[in-house]
């Protein structure tokens, strides 16, 4: 590749939609391409090469990500951008059709091919016509895969996984990345330590389900011994991490040994995130979620034992397939009565090729909406008295920095609080640089957000 080449490509910018597994997905292309020259710019109108990392999860998801490419196209238009890519899930699902769609991308790469940006790119730019990149499986990144962490330094995502061995009827993910593919607890480790020696003090572990880890390795090879509590105390032990975060448990894979482990490490967040989807034993049969109401309680049950500062999220899918008055006024008491921590919802979103799809008795638009609007109108008197628990106590805090909302505030997490999908907590006394973990009380309280001061 001439040195010519590279300056007419050098600078990219990356927008990254989606889960967190996507976020490193972006993560490694933009270190893939650090490694050749490229400068990662925040100003799309100055980028030569523009990256949509897609998701094609929901409805709402895969319309946000043509929505993306089609304002990022505008740059081509006033001449600015040489390279538009379409990347990611829903580049993986839909491969020709997107191509047919949208005319304006140069380039489709799959979920199989990202970490190859750099070649597709440099042949792009010496003229190559080929402007689509799928493989199968999804691409599972190894000890030596160089990756730029974009979060905040003091904070890093660690995929442990790709793929999912399960088969939620819902669910598309098995089709557009794959069976199971798990990393080795020695490469996980290796990762953790590097993130550690650059100034992480947050792991955030994240996998399509946390609990099934490991389970195709051993597989392969019965003589591993990798599983998730061998990961989990293993990190524990060795990371060096400050604070280790666990996201997606099923609740088939919590048992007492687990929660032990997290229960007697200081490192290991006491934080549970177990999307329970419903609690109907005939909507999480049609859902093919392999769990009943009365092994999810007995899960619930054991962790709050154990551990009864434990913070518990999850979230419910309205409007499945068949869901009837009855089934959802059961999950509405079943919210109730669990007072759950964090509580998100989803309206059903028909997603093709799932089997869901095929099932009958469809629920109408309106009442997907007054039953989403129902749940969470429960669940935010539970979580505002949550909070107002909060009030007076002292609780250990992980400073973010300056706040959003005012340069004169502070702003961090409790360990109950994951970034970008729970509240913050906004300091309004004392000093601290950012990364520090200091000691807050609590003096105030709102229905998302608690706002304290450093003693």
């Amino acid at each position: 590749m001439s040195q010519k080449i590279i300056e007419n490509k050098k600078k990219v910018h990356i927008i990254s939609l989606g889960c967190p597994k996507n976020l490193v997905d972006s993560e490694i292309m933009f270190g893939t391409l650090k490694n050749q020259g490229y400068e990662l710019v925040q100003d799309e109108s100055k980028a030569d090469t523009i990256i949509v990392n897609t998701c094609g999860f929901i409805e709402q998801a895969k319309e946000e990500s043509i929505n993306t490419v089609l304002e990022a196209a505008k740059y081509k238009q006033e001449g600015s951008l040489k390279k538009l890519v379409v990347a990611g899930c829903l580049t993986q699902r839909y491969k020709d059709d997107l191509v047919e769609g949208l005319p304006e991308a140069d380039l489709f790469v799959g979920s199989g091919q990202f970490q190859n940006i750099d070649d597709i790119l440099a042949k792009a730019y010496q003229g190559e016509e080929k402007k689509t990149y799928f493989n199968l499986p999804t691409y599972l990144q190894e000890e030596a895969t160089p990756r730029l962490n974009s979060q905040l330094k003091h904070r890093a995502y660690l995929k442990i996984s790709e793929g999912c061995k399960k088969r939620c009827a819902f669910c598309a993910i098995p089709l557009i990345r794959g069976n199971l593919q798990s990393r080795k607890v020695e490469n996980v480790l290796s990762e953790a330590k590097l993130l550690k020696a650059s100034g992480t003090k947050e792991l955030i572990v994240i996998s399509h389900d946390f609990t099934d880890y490991g389970w195709d390795i051993k597989k392969k090879d019965p003589s591993r011994t990798d599983s998730p509590y061998e990961l989990l105390k293993t990190l524990s032990d060795e990371s060096g991490a400050d604070w280790i975060r666990v996201l997606y448990l099923y609740p088939d894979g919590i048992d007492e040994k687990m929660v032990q482990l997290i229960k007697e490490r200081d490192n290991l967040v006491k934080y549970f995130d177990m999307p329970l989807q419903h609690i109907n034993n005939q909507m999480l049969k049609l859902m093919n979620r392999r769990m009943t109401k009365e092994k999810i309680v007995e899960c619930l049950n054991l962790i709050r034992k154990e551990i009864p500062e434990a913070i518990i999220r999850t979230q419910f899918i309205v409007g499945f397939p068949g869901e009837t008055e009855e089934q959802f006024n059961e999950l509405l008491d079943f919210v109730k009565e669990q007072k759950f921590d964090r509580v998100g919802a989803f309206q059903y979103s028909t997603e093709e090729n799932t089997k869901a799809a095929t099932l009958p008795n469809p629920v109408d638009e309106e009442t997907k909406q007054k039953r989403y609007d129902q749940i969470m109108s429960l669940q935010l008197p539970i979580s505002r008295q949550k909070h107002k628990d909060l009030v007076g106590k002292v609780i250990p805090v992980i400073v973010e920095g300056v706040s959003e909302e005012s340069e004169l505030l502070l702003q961090g997490r409790t360990a109950g609080q994951a970034p970008d999908i729970d509240g913050v907590v906004y300091i309004s006394d004392g000093k601290a640089s950012q990364g520090d973990i200091v000691n807050v009380k609590i003096t105030d309280s709102h229905d998302y957000d608690l706002v304290g001061e450093i003693i």
